[in-house]
């Protein structure tokens, strides 16, 4: 479901921060892997790595910390084509302001044993201030999008050095993916400026064409969840940008809403995945929205007056997606993991799968 957000006066559209790199905001993993590890990835074929949302542990930091646990088990899978690369953040690091404070207790410490680097867009929350007098995503840019790596105040004893992310929105080159990254601010709703309009355009024209393309973005395009639910705002703007370029992502993440949710847009002959993957760590997860008599929407659920069908959701667990994409396919697997109150060691739950053939870009049933 999408709908149109209003814009409040808490929750205003924030200015940009300079960009740390330089047009058109590329980062290549070649510049962050070591090149065995690249030569690896190469020869297996296959980019395997880590995607979620949404993750900041304040209030009760412990759904974080297990999902961050079970995607720390899978970096020690026997086969090395199949360990996860990185882990890309859907935004929403540290709540509730993006506060350099927050960052050693909901991102440095909880990923403390996580071994790969971890890339990232913001969320609404990291783009918001408490304080007016300090700029938005100040942290942010600190932490991830630093000229060069280096150890900060807020990683405390934690080895990680920052990420050199060139600027708040950028783009990921990777063998066999363009994994552009929007930074869609602090209104409800999401919004974006011009600039990053034009850019976005541009970088889905010349986007390779024997590579997949993911778009990763905060706020979701499609959510039928009773707290958020989906953009109409981002709903058309990734519609115009594909009208203006010509190129359709091959598949759009986005995270804000806390749970998970797969949608599949039907365009002409092409679908289209949508996922919603905001259940990384924050202790509130959104409940689905109810029928008017009150029944649970039962998958797959076709949205009412468009070419989207909600093929599966999970509202009640905290979660992440392993995705692998080749040169053919692009293949999506969720895991829930166990409640607090549970055994956090116990093996996370597949929970949905979903291929895309990117040949014929249907998923295969």
């Amino acid at each position: 479901m999408s709908v149109r957000h209003p814009t409040y006066a808490h929750q205003p559209f924030r200015p940009l921060p300079f960009p740390t790199g330089t047009p058109p905001y590329h980062l290549s993993l070649d510049d962050i892997l070591a090149p065995e590890q690249m030569q690896q990835i190469r020869d297996a074929g296959k980019l395997v790595f880590h995607i979620a949302g949404d993750t900041g542990g304040v209030k009760g930091p412990q759904s974080q910390q297990i999902v961050a646990y079970q995607m720390e088990q899978q970096l020690y899978t026997p086969d090395p084509a199949d360990i996860p690369a990185f882990f890309y953040h859907l935004g929403d690091v540290v709540y509730y302001y993006g506060d350099s404070s927050e960052y050693y207790a909901q991102f440095y410490e909880p990923y403390a044993h996580y071994s790969a680097p971890i890339f990232a867009i913001p969320g609404n929350h990291d783009g918001d201030v408490l304080d007016q007098s300090m700029p938005s995503l100040a942290a942010f840019v600190e932490n991830f999008c630093s000229p060069v790596p280096h150890l900060t105040q807020e990683a405390g004893d934690v080895p990680r050095d920052t990420m050199t992310q060139p600027n708040v929105y950028w783009t990921l080159d990777a063998p066999f993916l363009t994994l552009i990254g929007l930074y869609t601010n602090v209104p409800e709703g999401g919004q974006i400026d011009e600039t990053q309009m034009q850019w976005l355009v541009s970088e889905l024209q010349n986007a390779p064409r024997e590579k997949a393309v993911i778009l990763a973005l905060h706020h979701p395009p499609y959510s039928a969840d009773a707290h958020h639910a989906g953009s109409s705002r981002m709903n058309a703007m990734i519609d115009l940008a594909v009208d203006q370029s010509g190129r359709m992502p091959d598949t759009i993440f986005s995270g804000h809403v806390h749970n998970f949710q797969r949608f599949t847009r039907t365009i002409e002959n092409w679908e289209v995945p949508y996922v919603v993957a905001g259940a990384g760590g924050y202790w509130h997860l959104h409940y689905m929205a109810k029928h008017p008599d009150g029944t649970w929407i039962q998958v797959p659920y076709a949205l009412p007056g468009s070419d989207v069908t909600l093929e599966n959701y999970c509202e009640d667990r905290h979660g992440f997606m392993r995705l692998e994409v080749t040169p053919r396919s692009i293949t999506g697997t969720y895991y829930t993991v166990s409640r607090p109150q549970e055994s956090w060691r116990a093996a996370p739950t597949l929970y949905d799968v979903f291929t895309l053939d990117l040949n014929t870009h249907k998923l295969m049933r």
